[in-house]
C-alpha cells in the first residue's frame, strides 16, 4: 500500500451534480480522478444527480470538484458536515458566500480591498442612470452563478435592459459592473501557497464560457507579464481576500486590471475548474507541481469545520 492510500483512505471524487456547469464538472472530475489514482489513492467517482448522498459515508474523504449550484454554494459542505467526512475546498460559510458575488463585494470592501464600481438591478431600477454611472462597457451578470454562465456585455446605450432579462434567466439577483478593460488575471491558492498569476487574453470579447471551455484560440500567459513589486502587491491582497471570506484549503482569486496600471478584485471561486484548459493547474506548473502532485496536495488539505 503506498504512502498516500494510507494517508487519505477511501476518497470520492464529486463530480457532475445538476448545476448549468455539470458537463464542466464531469471534465474536471474526470481529470483528478486519473490522477488520484495515478497516485495511488484509492478514489472512486460519485456523482450525486445519480448517487444518494448518504452512501458517501462509505468514504473517508471528498475532493469536490462539483461546480456552481450546490457544488460550491455551502450546500454539499453542509452535508458533509454532517456526516463528518472531510472535504477539499472552503468550508460551509466561505463557500456561500464566495457563490455570492455581491456579498463577496460588500466583504472586500470592507477590509479595503479594490473592487469595480457596481451596482445591483432589479425590474423597476432606472437602467439608463446604471449606464451613466457606470459608463460603458459595462457587465451584466447573475450574482450566484460561474463560469461567466449569463454574463452580457452592454457596449450601447439602451442594451442594458436587454442584458437584464437574458441575466434574470439565471437567478434572481442580478448585478452590473463596471468594466475594467486594462486585463483578466488569476491567482491561484492551494493550502496558503499564493501560485504564480496568470494573463488571460481571450479572443473573444471577454473571458466568456466559450473561452474558458470551448475554443483552443485563448491566450495564457505565465507568470503574467507585470513588475514583481506589482505581482506581489496582488499576490498579498489575493491571500488577504480569500481569507476575508473565512476560506481555507484551495481555490482561485480572478481580478482586473485598468489601463492605469491599478487592480481590481472580482470574484472567488472555491471550486475551480481541473479541465485541460483551467488556470490552477497551468498555474500550479509554472510553480514546478505536476496535475497529479496538485491534486494530492489539495486532497491531503481535506478538512471538517
Amino acid at each position: 500500500m503506498s504512502e498516500a492510500q494510507q494517508d487519505f483512505g477511501k476518497v470520492a471524487v464529486l463530480l457532475g451534480g445538476v448545476s448549468s456547469e455539470r458537463e464542466v464538472s464531469l471534465n474536471s472530475g474526470g481529470a483528478v480522478l486519473k490522477a488520484l489514482q495515478g497516485a495511488g489513492v484509492d478514489a472512486h467517482p460519485f456523482d450525486p444527480a445519480t448517487e444518494a448522498l448518504d452512501a458517501l459515508r462509505q468514504f473517508d474523504r471528498v475532493f469536490i470538484a462539483l461546480h456552481g449550484g450546490y457544488g460550491e454554494n455551502g450546500a454539499i459542505q453542509g452535508a458533509l458536515e454532517i456526516m463528518g467526512i472531510p472535504y477539499t475546498g472552503p468550508g460551509v460559510m466561505a463557500s456561500a458566500i464566495g457563490m455570492d458575488k455581491f456579498r463577496t463585494k460588500l466583504i472586500w470592501q470592507a477590509v479595503g480591498l479594490p473592487v469595480p464600481e457596481y451596482a445591483m438591478l432589479e425590474e423597476d431600477s432606472d437602467f439608463a442612470a446604471v449606464e451613466r454611472q457606470l459608463g460603458l462597457p459595462l457587465f451584466v451578470k447573475p450574482a450566484r452563478e460561474g463560469s461567466s454562465v449569463g454574463v452580457v456585455m452592454v457596449t450601447k446605450p439602451g442594451e442594458l435592459p436587454d442584458a437584464f432579462k437574458t441575466a434574470r434567466e439565471h437567478g434572481e439577483l442580478i448585478m452590473a459592473e463596471k468594466g475594467v478593460m486594462g486585463g483578466e488575471y488569476t491567482v491561484g491558492i492551494v493550502n496558503g501557497e499564493v501560485l504564480p498569476i496568470v494573463k488571460i487574453e481571450p479572443a473573444t470579447a471577454f473571458y466568456d464560457y466559450e473561452a474558458k471551455y470551448l475554443r483552443d484560440d485563448t491566450r495564457y500567459v505565465c507568470p503574467a507579464d507585470l513588475p514583481a513589486a506589482k505581482a506581489a502587491e496582488i499576490q498579498a491582497g489575493a491571500l488577504k481576500a480569500f481569507r476575508a471570506l473565512g476560506a481555507t484549503g484551495w481555490g482561485r482569486v480572478d481580478f482586473l486590471m485598468d489601463g492605469g496600471g491599478r487592480h481590481y478584485y472580482l470574484e472567488v471561486n472555491t471550486a475551480p475548474g481541473m479541465t485541460s484548459h483551467s488556470l490552477v493547474p497551468m498555474s500550479a506548473s509554472k510553480a514546478g507541481m505536476s496535475f497529479e502532485a496538485l491534486c494530492v496536495r489539495i486532497l491531503a488539505g481535506a478538512h471538517l469545520g
